[in-house]
């Protein structure tokens, strides 16, 4: 056996018994976050539903008047607040001033009784109920990586699922909702697949070492197995037989199998989710051609355009009620954008991870609507040939090659849960970067750009990673089930891995200290 043999072999065994714990975690935790989703939290939809119904016979301040009351030059978000329309400027993480839309009375602060008052409405849940409170005055283990401004207000409550809520009292919402049961799940998923513990991950440029040293080394060692799995093969037994061709026994001979097997998939995985993090940068949009959101407006926002705001409560839909209200101008046009609720959804946040880089929160829901601030009439799409027009003369430096409408997803826009808008246009634009750009016609904006490196991304790390091939992706039993299967079999390799390392270690260290004795 040559030196460099024995070097693979040893480096396998050894190194590999403190990776094969990693391993075990990240497969069973796999397991988990199929089903139950990441971190606990407030997703977009929960926020909606829970929100009471805009009451337009109320209003007595139009969005300009709000602005000059405010002093801001903001655009505002109107919804209902403690019980009352109100304009909310800023937000999305930043300090958030409101102005109520009866009376314009301006708040910039909450107190821990309208805290609780905010926590009460969004879960339904009687305040009295509202045992205790705390303030967080640091980063916690469900706070940790949502970017949101501490202080924040914590609420423990008495009720059967073990509710416990944070609100932030500088963006007045609440900021993240657990239960006993996604706080488990979360320790069984999402937690230890992602290292989220909070004195790693508050320490971002740490964390990043780790996830990327560790997933960097597990692949090494995946790759010295596989080449054990080859060169350990005896490929000269006559006539040759296949039991007789592997030179193992017992859980060993298992553990050679399983690699054989399975070893291209974990290394997959653990390859992918080296990616996920990035290294290098070099997944990220280079955006060559230079586009953003002004591309569809070049006029300025003109607050004084939404002054029939009173006149929107004949727009809701006939079996829900307008939640919010939001204000934009689209190709130099002021139009209303409508939420509305009409399902009420479970407090859930499980969600489908998304890989594109989206230039707006782009998350479009079939209750949410355009409406023409002049005419008040729904606005149900903008022509394609205008889009493409408005792009082409915005990139001068590159062309526009291909161009097409597209009623169903394909290779790198695409969601299981229907979660991104159809149809959408995808541009294609002959630039050193090969850029391709996604347009949503029914509100013309932007939703992503990628170029030839992103695509190549999107199979690196979803295609590894998720295996959210076509062919089976949206084909539920049948993607389950093959996860379920690499999975497991990487599992028990891991176990078997690293059982058998420490055994041979075990045997290893009594050998030598029984010489030294």
């Amino acid at each position: 056996m040559s030196t460099l043999h024995k070097i693979i072999i040893l480096t396998h065994r050894y190194v590999g018994i403190p990776i094969s714990i990693l391993c075990i975690i990240w497969f069973f935790s796999a397991f988990v976050i199929i089903y139950t989703g990441g971190m606990p939290g407030v997703s977009e939809n929960m926020r909606i539903d829970a929100a009471e119904a805009l009451d337009f016979e109320r209003i007595r301040l139009d969005p300009v008047d709000a602005a000059r009351q405010e002093g801001s030059n903001q655009t505002p978000i109107l919804r209902t607040f403690l019980g009352r329309p109100a304009y909310f400027f800023a937000g999305r993480g930043l300090p958030t001033n409101v102005v109520f839309a009866d009376n314009g009375e301006t708040l910039d602060e909450i107190s821990t009784q309208q805290a609780r008052q905010i926590a009460s409405e969004f879960l339904d849940i009687p305040a009295e109920l509202f045992s205790d409170v705390e303030i967080v005055e640091a980063i916690d283990q469900w706070t940790v990586g949502k970017n949101l401004r501490m202080p924040l207000y914590k609420f423990y409550i008495q009720d059967e699922p073990g509710t416990q809520v944070y609100v932030s009292p500088s963006t007045f919402d609440l900021a993240v909702y657990t239960t006993t049961q996604s706080r488990v799940l979360a320790w069984l998923g999402a937690i230890p697949h992602w290292f989220y513990l909070t004195s790693l991950r508050s320490n971002p440029p740490l964390w990043f070492d780790v996830v990327v040293w560790t997933s960097a080394i597990g692949c090494i060692l995946t790759i010295l197995g596989l080449i054990l799995a080859f060169t350990r093969f005896r490929k000269n037994v006559r006539p040759f037989s296949l039991q007789r061709a592997i030179p193992f026994v017992g859980m060993m001979r298992w553990h050679y199998i399983l690699g054989a097997v399975f070893g291209i998939s974990t290394l997959t995985w653990i390859f992918s989710g080296l990616l996920s993090m990035d290294p290098f940068e070099w997944g990220t949009v280079r955006n060559e051609i230079n586009i953003d959101e002004t591309v569809y407006n070049t006029r300025p926002m003109e607050l004084g355009a939404f002054s029939s705001i009173r006149q929107l409560s004949r727009m809701a839909p006939a079996e829900g009620e307008i939640k919010e209200v939001s204000f934009s101008m689209i190709q130099e046009q002021a139009y209303y954008q409508i939420t509305s609720s009409t399902v009420i959804a479970p407090l859930s946040n499980k969600r489908e991870r998304l890989s594109q880089p989206y230039f707006a929160d782009s998350q479009s829901s079939a209750d949410s609507v355009l409406v023409h601030a002049d005419s008040l009439q729904e606005k149900t799409g903008f022509d394609t040939a205008t889009l493409i027009e408005r792009l082409e003369n915005f990139t001068p430096n590159a062309d526009i090659y291909e161009s097409a409408l597209l009623n169903d997803y394909d290779d790198y826009y695409y969601s299981r849960n229907n979660q991104l808008p159809l149809p959408v246009l995808r541009v294609k634009f002959d630039d050193p970067l090969d850029s391709w750009v996604y347009i949503n016609p029914q509100r013309s904006e932007l939703l992503s750009l990628l170029d030839r490196t992103n695509r190549l991304n999107r199979w690196l790390y979803n295609g590894l990673h998720s295996l959210d091939f076509a062919f089976w992706y949206h084909k539920r039993p049948l993607w389950d089930l093959g996860l379920i299967i690499l999975l497991a079999g990487g599992l028990v390799l891991s176990i078997l891995g690293f059982y058998l390392g420490c055994r041979r270690l075990k045997q290893d260290l009594s050998s030598l200290f029984f010489k030294t004795g």
